[in-house]
């Protein structure tokens, strides 16, 4: 008997509930279900027989997803959750319920964490909601389910008490020891098909690794450091050089290594003694990560030493005023100083940038767009401000009465693509705005004849490459000629 299903659930074809902004992105990104996946792969270390489905990568329908789960008959399933797709979630849930009332199901998740109290209010079908962090949670639960002994006293959980009050016992302390996770690597060749996921700036195929959790910095907007893993904690450099081994000699069709940390480099110590133990052993494999805007030259070229290809950066706006804001704290005169430096290292960035934060117009959009242009990045994304239940951003759009609709299925527009949640408001930009605005900033960006010389010379003298664009330019083509009416004039 299977003792737990983990499952990311059937919704939208191609849509990410881990994704830091959960949607169906332009790009055909389709993020692995990973924290899914260390849960099952901790509990499989601790002696349970589990089982991680991906419904999403999979293509399974509703209807087949729940025999699935109920073919295995597990004691407890383990449902992912996300803001947009929580209707779907709860209606997957129930129907497993109706059919075995006996399992238990576990909602977690971003979504779950921020409003477990109201969940397990609402929802009668909802065993338990295991918040934040919830690996440790999980294989405590799986515990007492095996034993069959009572399980209210585990800590994490919100669950409904024997007199029908709400109960959420005390957080699970987050965990120190990193390296006792398995590596999420190996989970994914056991339970997934590793061709199924692809990420827009990374090589193709690829997985996504962690590295750390948390992160330090107290940007509004950021949805993971304050919805489930609190501030940051790293693997060991000897660990993490050790899952790369790994996937060398086990992966080999791997091209590219996502390290997908909310910031790798939040500890500076952190990303130099890991890039040192991967040059010591003599590491192959190419790596992207996620980088803070503050890094130094000595850093990075130490990085790109270590295999580091490419670092993804949250530079949000180039106007400071938006910057303090969202409580982004840096200044821009370091982030100019870290892209010339990251530039200089050899290092490519994909740039990062929202649009309908406190303080934006079109005239702070228009000067960001102008930057991104100017530095000629690799490649760069504009999203819509998104604002997520458990986030100050979200506390704050609620205070202000700037949430234009509080159905969460309209945080996605009916094909999953993003959309703005803010009402047309005195911040400077209306919700269609701002989305028009990217839509505009990708063409501007991408359809330049130099931007568009460049990636054909780099394809000529690397086939990696050249797949990369290729495939990315097939998944953003229809979407690059969007509102094309729309023009804006930079100036």
């Amino acid at each position: 008997m299977i003792d737990a299903v983990f499952i990311n659930g059937p919704f939208l074809p191609k849509f990410s509930r881990e994704s830091r902004s959960p949607a169906v992105t332009k790009s055909g990104t389709l993020y692995y279900p990973g924290w899914l996946a260390y849960a099952c792969g901790h509990a499989e270390q601790s002696g349970f027989k589990c089982v991680l489905i991906d419904s999403i990568a999979d293509g399974l329908s509703f209807d087949t997803s729940v025999s699935l789960v109920l073919n295995h008959a597990p004691k407890a399933v383990i449902i992912g959750t996300s803001t947009p797709s929580i209707d779907a979630d709860l209606q997957f849930a129930k129907s497993l319920k109706e059919r075995r009332n006996n399992m238990i199901i576990i909602l977690v998740g971003t979504h779950a964490s921020s409003l477990a109290k109201e969940i397990i209010n609402d929802f009668d079908f909802i065993d338990l909601v295991a918040r934040r962090e919830y690996d440790e949670t999980v294989v405590q639960l799986l515990g007492h389910l095996s034993e069959g002994t009572e399980f209210s006293s585990v800590k994490g959980i919100t669950f409904k008490g024997p007199s029908g009050i709400v109960v959420s016992n005390p957080d699970m302390p987050y965990i120190h020891d990193l390296d006792k996770l398995p590596f999420a690597s190996a989970v994914y060749k056991k339970h997934l098909t590793i061709t199924n996921y692809y990420y827009g700036h990374v090589r193709y195929p690829m997985v996504s690794i962690f590295t750390s959790r948390g992160c330090n910095a107290r940007c509004n907007y950021c949805l993971y450091p304050q919805t489930m893993f609190g501030n940051f904690r790293s693997r060991s450099p000897q660990n993490i050089a050790a899952e790369f081994k790994w996937i060398s000699e086990n992966l080999p069709e791997v091209k590219e290594v996502l390290i997908d940390d909310d910031t790798f480099t939040m500890n500076k110590a952190h990303a130099i003694a890991t890039s040192k133990e991967l040059i010591k052993v003599k590491n192959k494999i190419k790596w992207t990560c996620e980088a803070r805007g503050n890094l130094d030259f000595e850093t990075l070229s130490l990085m790109k030493k270590a295999g580091c290809r490419l670092i993804v950066t949250g530079f949000e706006s180039v106007d400071q005023g938006v910057l303090d804001k969202v409580n982004k704290g840096i200044k821009m005169e370091v982030v100019n100083q870290y892209v010339k430096d990251a530039r200089r290292a050899g290092i490519k960035i994909h740039a990062c940038f929202m649009a309908g934060n406190p303080g934006d117009d079109l005239n702070t959009l228009k000067k960001t767009l102008n930057w991104a242009i100017e530095n000629n990045f690799d490649t760069m994304q504009f999203f819509p401000l998104q604002v997520y239940p458990g986030t100050k951003a979200f506390d704050w759009a609620i205070e202000s009465g700037y949430i234009r609709n509080q159905d969460f299925r309209n945080w996605i527009s009916p094909s999953g693509m993003h959309s703005n949640t803010l009402n047309n408001n005195d911040l400077g930009l209306t919700y269609q705005e701002a989305l028009d605005f990217c839509d505009f900033a990708r063409r501007k960006f991408y359809l330049r004849p130099s931007y568009i010389l460049k990636k054909m010379i780099e394809g000529l003298f690397n086939p990696i490459e050249l797949r990369k664009n290729v495939i990315g330019f097939m998944n953003l083509r229809k979407y690059l000629f969007k509102n094309v009416s729309k023009e804006i004039k930079l100036s």
